[in-house]
């Protein structure tokens, strides 16, 4: 079904190909006929293969020096490119042969400029250097030579996008000190050198040693194996495994980001059981109930919290043990960011009067900045709600309506009760799936603020689970605490880890940008065409890692930790897949 020529039109007829159709009534058809193109048209610079312009470029000058790695930039040009190395070895003898020939013409003609007074040319004398000391390593075994041969080919939608990246791509190697050419009349067997099918048409060859066919690999890649931690997956480049512990880095703190049914829930399920295997202690923040199966297979602590259940926090509650004198008014300015998070936005005017009501709040129940008062009872919502109506001003009756619901409403299940709460268990997940959508980034605020309390007592390696932190992220205040929360973490050795499936909600606030800062490990699974530019910019993706977040499968994306970063496939065995799923 191949047709050489200009015009597609003239495909059937001329060709005398015949429509897939009858090939398929008469049972002729092969492979060939299912793969092969509509049609192939070469030209003079380009081929044309459907709709798609190739043109293919080869190289003819290489520089004299070269540091390893110095053809990465082909690797992270932002056009994808078919890229092909021919390498031909060659008999020792018959290079040294060669290069005492060439050695001695060089001698003669240095010898010649000498005799006849003439400035001896430094092109010349460089050259020869290099011949006497590739002629010295040859003889010494310490190299082998062989041919070598670099071919790229370029494809585009249209013949000037084509001309444009030919450009592009042609200055880039000049800067390398590479000389390059477009394999005019030739650019079939171009094209071919280029496929997978280990045929060189165009033998444009260069000599090349050991060290200089080794420099000229660009496929290099970070290894993140180590010697303890845990497996998070397979190296996608060089299928090494990614062995990593995540304490190691300057803070512990994890983001997952990845659209949805991209793998990110298994992932961090998988951390967490592996995690949890090496006595770290797990806590879980559960929007969805996705983590109770989990949970309960290792003997973890599942808690309900919704208006109706039997859990309940006090976000008014002081730690009785501090002896810190600041601890009453960092408590005020929590509990100022949760009211925010349940009212909704203050003028200057409320927001003054509710830092009054909450110190005669705790006033009332004898608490003072003196740490020995912090034993006394702690007050509840409605305690605030009485202060709030007794201040009898239209801006605190605002306030105050603004708690009702909180109090005496529909959701006084989950803020206006004594604290029953006492987590033991080292896997613990907190469910608030139950919870309306509005009062879960409450929800969230004073279960953090809870598990806050408690790494506070004791320092031990912990990672925090937050999932959907988008709850958090999309109001100011609370978005505001988690980002807090993460730069505090450190120093009690805990590892805040935020999954979002809401990318560009994430990364259109201040709050979510430094969250992602402070943290020491991302990891970025597949992505949407729609939040791919906003991940790019961010994370300054190259064009093929951009391509590669969006044609991953699932469990497959890249892994940051620190300054290396590496593709990853994520694989858990049988058994971690049984005790997940």
């Amino acid at each position: 079904m191949f047709f050489f020529g200009k015009k597609q039109n003239q495909h059937n007829k001329q060709s005398g190909v015949r429509p897939a159709a009858d090939l398929l009534k008469k049972g002729t058809v092969s492979i060939k006929d299912l793969i092969a193109p509509h049609f192939i048209e070469v030209d003079f610079n380009h081929i044309k293969i459907n709709d798609t312009f190739y043109r293919t470029i080869f190289v003819s000058g290489y520089p004299r020096y070269a540091n390893p790695n110095w053809l990465s930039s082909l690797i992270t040009f932002d056009h994808p490119l078919y890229i092909s190395f021919f390498i031909y070895p060659t008999e020792a003898g018959d290079v040294l042969e060669q290069l005492k020939k060439k050695i001695a013409e060089m001698e003669a003609t240095i010898d010649s400029q000498v005799r006849e007074g003439k400035v001896v040319d430094p092109n010349l004398q460089v050259a020869l250097d290099d011949a006497l000391s590739l002629q010295a390593e040859l003889a010494r075994g310490t190299e082998r030579f062989f041919q070598f041969a670099l071919y790229i080919t370029i494809s585009a939608d249209t013949e000037k996008e084509l001309e444009n990246i030919t450009q592009q791509l042609r200055s880039l190697l000049s800067s390398l000190y590479i000389i390059s050419h477009p394999a005019s009349l030739q650019m079939d067997d171009g094209f071919k050198a280029t496929l997978p099918m280990f045929k060189d048409g165009l033998k444009i060859l260069r000599n090349m040693d050991t060290t200089s066919i080794a420099y000229t690999f660009p496929f290099s890649t970070a290894s993140l194996t180590q010697n303890e931690g845990i497996l998070y997956g397979v190296n996608a480049n060089d299928s090494s495994l990614i062995i990593f512990d995540r304490f190691k880095l300057e803070n512990a703190n994890s983001v997952i980001l990845g659209k949805s049914g991209g793998g990110k829930s298994f992932l961090v399920k998988l951390e967490a059981l592996r995690l949890f295997s090496q006595g770290v202690e797990i806590i879980i923040i559960d929007p969805e109930n996705e983590y109770k199966k989990l949970a309960e297979n290792v003997g973890g602590e599942f808690i309900e919290f919704s208006i109706s259940s039997e859990a309940n926090i006090n976000p008014f509650d002081l730690d009785p043990d501090s002896a810190e004198d600041d601890e009453l008014q960092n408590k005020i300015l929590d509990l100022h960011s949760l009211m925010k998070v349940i009212m909704g936005d203050l003028s200057p005017t409320q927001d003054a009067l509710l830092d009054k009501a909450l110190v005669l709040t705790y006033q009332q129940k004898g608490i003072t900045l003196d740490p020995e008062t912090f034993k006394n009872e702690s007050p509840l919502m409605e305690d605030l709600y009485k202060v709030l109506i007794g201040m009898e001003t239209p801006e605190a009756k605002d306030l105050a309506a603004r708690l009702e619901k909180f109090v005496t409403g529909s959701a006084s299940g989950i803020l206006n009760q004594r604290s029953n709460l006492d987590l033991k268990n080292p896997f613990t997940v907190f469910g608030i799936r139950d919870l309306e959508e509005n009062l879960r980034p409450v929800a969230m605020y004073i279960v953090l603020e809870f598990i806050w309390n408690k790494i506070r007592k004791e320092k031990k390696k912990r990672v925090l689970i937050v999932d959907e932190a988008w709850y958090l992220i999309k109001n100011k205040d609370s978005g505001a605490y988690l980002h807090s929360f993460a730069k505090r973490a450190r120093k009690y050795l805990l590892g805040l880890t935020t999954i979002t499936q809401d990318v560009e909600d994430f990364l259109a606030t201040q709050e979510g940008k430094a969250i992602i800062t402070n943290s020491s490990m991302q990891i970025i699974l597949k992505q949407s065409t729609a939040s791919i530019d906003q991940i790019s910019k961010t994370f300054y993706l190259t064009g093929g890692e951009r391509h590669y977040l969006l044609s991953a499968s699932v469990g497959q994306g890249l892994f940051f930790a620190g300054q290396s970063h590496v593709g990853i496939q994520v694989i858990a065995s049988r058994e971690e897949r049984e005790i997940i799923e």
